[in-house]
């Protein structure tokens, strides 16, 4: 099984998109488009096009028509991956034409939005406007806000990349920390694409999907990217609040307690169509309501929702109207009304704009979700117990498992994983070719048993991985034991780190063993002493890395101009430490570290945690050139005193504030 090679497309974003079966297969297809000259043509899709799932609904015309605004010359030759890339955008169109919630109610997800390469006059004057509203007092952003939403100024501030890590933190506050930005009036080239770097890494890290972005797509503002990654981060501000922990109201959506956990399970979104629901329900309309597109078009859904949540300014003339562009506009000045009317407008709902009304649904909830305050069930789901170490692992694992371009996208950890796909399709990305996808079923799977050997196969290839996996089955991954799944995923996650870290040794130094924890304690130490510092880790549970020090002597280690020596605290109480780790964790996104632990977790010295940062930072470092690194190859291996580190010492940036922090 080790030794098979599956279908590889160099387009790593691509690749993610489809399981091996699915490019086999579709491989085969394009093979058989083949003409005598070996050549595919943008005139041969039409026809196979027509036979691939989620394509039935197009007719051979309709195809070719939207393959003609890419490509008007239908006799250009074509490859295969132009030839996944055509089949991908074609799915997303089918899903808008739907009003499909599972692809198109995920705000811009990467799949299906960003090949079209279309800009949604709509969505960028509503994303100018939030923008504007959000950061129009922000000391650094005023002077250039408010933004004209009809002319490109957005694309024109995006471009240094502060705009977006104060966007992130109005999102999720405190992901980044404002002392990493940049914010010179003129940036150079290395300061813009650290800002950059530094956005994407904290992007991923609040849950956004950036696999098909890079720093240079920022640098030149390609529109679509942009908007695709700024709706992203919208929503996930919009939809903070969207769980128990910060509304406990919810509680009044399910009729018994035993519920609360299945809404615990639930994603924001499939949340707010529940809570849309609830009150539809209450105010006698009787179509349930499954997206934010279709279902929404005619305007009835919203004329219920305001008519119950603000009685005070409903009108009957709404519902009476029977023009669906009458009844928007006065959906639009009863929203007014509530402070509402943000991110909509009438053409908008007429349209099924998905991300708009997503936006526009979640706004109404915020002024006024309609919940009871009183509600004795809210007591029970305040006390629900929490455990925060428990709560802090599924975060890191489940943004981590979303960071990697998986097809699936986990909201909830504990029962997203329990059929077992997700996991397979992440060992596959650890472990290529490990996974036997013939003995694999794809959700939804309406049969408890596949799930089951879902599982089990996933317990088996733990087990070849030499996993400890003692007393371990299937079904404990099937029956959501959050121990035990949260003990595979470390060993998955750190069986990952060692091998990417293995490869890269391998290629740099054409050394193949093994990788250990031991190596990468070695070659931090070695790198600190290497700048002429004293301070070393014993072990990744060394109370004294609690300060912090250590961390940022190794990062101005591996890139000395990356620390600001100025703003570090010498760490002696818990308030300089909590600056110290939050600032460590900007610096190493900002170098091009992709991590997902918390402040908490430095300033508690989470040993799991500490290891993924330091192997992070190690990661970094030895992808830079010989020539910046080369203290790195003598240190590498566990066996290595680490002496020849000495003799390529890397000054700091500002000497003058290398011992600030001692």
């Amino acid at each position: 099984m080790s030794g098979f090679v599956g279908v590889l497309v160099s387009d790593q974003w691509l690749q993610s998109q489809f399981t091996q079966v699915q490019l086999r297969s579709l491989k085969s297809k394009f093979v058989s488009l083949r003409t005598g000259s070996g050549k595919v043509t943008v005139g041969d899709l039409p026809s196979v096009m027509m036979t691939l799932n989620g394509l039935k609904d197009f007719t051979e015309d309709e195809i070719r028509e939207i393959l003609g605004e890419s490509n008007p010359d239908v006799g250009d030759e074509i490859d295969f991956e132009a030839f996944l890339r055509a089949y991908l955008n074609l799915q997303a169109r089918d899903a808008a034409k739907k009003g499909d919630s599972k692809t198109s109610s995920t705000f811009l997800k990467a799949a299906t939005t960003t090949l079209l390469h279309t800009i949604n006059d709509s969505e960028k004057t509503s994303y100018v406007a939030h923008i504007n509203n959000y950061l129009g007092e922000d000391p650094f952003l005023k002077k250039y806000l408010p933004m004209d939403p009809a002319k490109n100024d957005l694309f024109d501030l995006v471009k240094d990349g502060v705009l977006l890590c104060k966007l992130i933190n109005i999102a999720v506050p405190g992901t980044i920390d404002e002392r990493a930005i940049n914010t010179k009036k003129i940036l150079n080239p290395w300061e813009r694409n650290e800002n950059h770097t530094l956005c994407l890494n904290s992007a991923k890290a609040i849950g956004c999907t950036v696999v098909n972005i890079g720093t240079q797509d920022l640098i030149e503002a390609r529109p679509h990217l942009v908007l695709g990654l700024i709706s992203q981060i919208i929503k996930i501000q919009l939809l903070a609040d969207l769980n128990l922990k910060k509304t406990p109201q919810l509680v009044e959506l399910v009729d018994d307690s035993k519920d609360v956990e299945e809404l615990m399970s639930l994603s924001p979104e499939k949340v707010l169509l529940k809570w849309m629901n609830f009150h539809l329900q209450k105010a006698g309309y009787k179509k349930p309501i499954t997206n934010f597109s279709s279902d929404l078009k005619d305007g009835e859904a919203y004329a219920y929702l305001l008519n119950i949540l603000a009685p005070e300014h409903s009108s009957v003339s709404t519902l009476d109207t029977k023009d669906p562009a009458k009844r928007a506009e006065l959906i639009i000045q009863h929203a007014e009304k509530l402070d509402c009317k943000r991110y909509i407008s009438p053409k908008d709902i007429v349209e099924g704009s998905t991300n708009l009304n997503l936006a526009f649904v979640a706004n109404i909830f915020h002024h006024r979700n309609g919940l009871a305050v009183d509600n004795q069930k809210i007591s029970f789901a305040e006390m629900m117990p929490e455990d925060e170490q428990t709560s802090r692992e599924e975060r890191c694992f489940r943004l981590w498992i979303n960071s990697l371009g998986n097809v699936t996208y986990i909201n909830n950890l504990f029962e997203d994983v329990r059929n077992g796909w997700v996991l397979l399709e992440v060992l596959d990305k650890a472990s290529p070719g490990s996974v036997n996808w013939k003995h694999a079923s794809k959700p939804p799977i309406k049969m408890p048993f596949r799930k089951l050997e879902n599982c089990n196969q996933v317990v088996n290839i733990g087990k070849e991985l030499n996993f400890s996996l003692v007393n371990v089955a299937g079904n404990d991954i099937v029956q959501g034991n959050k121990k035990l799944i949260l003990a595979f995923l470390w060993q998955l996650m750190r069986f990952n780190m060692l091998q990417l870290l293995k490869n890269l040794r391998f290629h740099s130094q054409g050394q193949g063993k093994e990788m250990t924890d031991a190596d990468i304690l070695n070659w931090a130490n070695s790198k600190v002493k290497g700048t002429g510092r004293n301070s070393q880790m014993d072990s990744f549970k060394d109370k004294s890395l609690s300060d912090g020090i250590f961390f940022l002597e190794l990062l101005s280690a591996v890139e000395p101009r990356v620390v600001n020596w100025s703003v570090v605290t010498k760490g002696e109480d818990d308030e300089e430490k909590k600056l110290n780790a939050t600032y460590i964790i900007s610096v190493a996104r900002k170098l091009g570290c992709s991590i997902f632990l918390l402040p908490e977790d430095i300033i508690e010295v989470n040993q799991k945690m500490i290891l993924t940062l330091t192997a992070s930072i190690m990661y970094w470092s030895l992808q830079q050139p010989a020539e910046d690194s080369k203290s790195s190859s003598p240190t590498v291996d566990a066996e290595d005193d680490g002496s020849a580190a000495a003799e390529t010492t890397t000054p700091y940036s500002k000497d003058e504030n290398k011992d600030s922090a001692n």
